[in-house]
């Protein structure tokens, strides 16, 4: 039987059992990834970091999806800072984990939380999951995105997913390379069990190293880029008129009116 881990956590499950650590995001209807999420992700994350006993954190999301995405309402001048720091946050401690991370994606998986999964090391999806980067609907762009995409699908793929914000499902993800493997809908409990035994017959310790040192080129290059996307996007793009006008139409369900400014 799992152990629940009791943390008082609100916006996620944490269960372990044995080696495995399950995180699923709870926000509902769609898992939208507020301010207190980002904080217990990097609570929960932390507390699973310091367990010697778990090799394996598997990511999720409670319910039908896995998350729309990062709270649009969190994206005005007098918030961003403090929410990018902390999304961030826990994307960076996610690239940082010994543990072997595991996504497991049904339904939406967009913005910020196809961030979060395309961050774990593997990704098991189902076909009909709908992923993108729809940021730049509303004046914005992904940072995280803008980091790291390109090194997972190719630089033509990545620049045409985030300028034009469009959706794909979960063949066309795992034809790009955004997915390892996608299973039918039914499917998906047992395609991460089946990687999870096998996870499990390995050392926690080796594999640990074995990150550090997978990771490690590609670690330098990230965070210069994602320090760089930040700053651009805090002294530039929101200080435009376009990115305060995207945020403003998509709160009063509107079509936005663009200035070019």
């Amino acid at each position: 039987m799992p152990v629940v881990v009791e943390s008082k956590l609100s916006r996620l499950t944490l269960d372990v059992s044995g080696s495995v650590a399950r995180i699923a995001l709870r926000n509902p209807p769609l898992n939208v990834i507020d301010i207190p999420m980002m904080e217990e992700l990097v609570q929960a994350l932390a507390e699973i970091e310091s367990r010697s006993d778990i090799s394996t954190i598997v990511l999720s999301g409670d319910g039908k999806g896995f998350s729309a995405g990062v709270d649009v309402a969190a994206h005005t001048p007098d918030k961003i800072g403090e929410m990018l720091r902390k999304f961030h946050a826990v994307v960076r401690a996610l690239l940082a984990s010994k543990k072997v991370t595991i996504a497991a994606v049904r339904g939406h998986c967009l913005g910020g939380g196809a961030e979060l999964a395309m961050v774990c090391d593997i990704v098991y999806a189902t076909a009909s999951a709908q992923w993108g980067f729809p940021e730049i609907k509303l004046g914005c762009y992904p940072p995280v995105a803008c980091t790291a995409l390109a090194a997972l699908v190719g630089q033509t793929r990545a620049a045409e997913l985030i300028l034009t914000g469009r959706t794909i499902n979960g063949n066309e993800a795992a034809r790009i390379g955004l997915v390892n493997q996608v299973v039918p809908d039914d499917d998906l409990p047992e395609a991460v069990e089946g990687i999870l035994e096998e996870v499990a017959r390995l050392s926690p310790a080796t594999l640990g190293v074995t990150k550090k040192a997978f990771y490690a080129w590609d670690a330098m290059h990230f965070d210069k880029g994602l320090a760089r996307a930040e700053k651009i996007y805090l002294e530039e793009l929101m200080k435009t008129e376009d990115a305060q006008e995207g945020i403003r139409a998509f709160m009063e369900k509107r079509e936005p009116k663009w200035k070019g400014k």
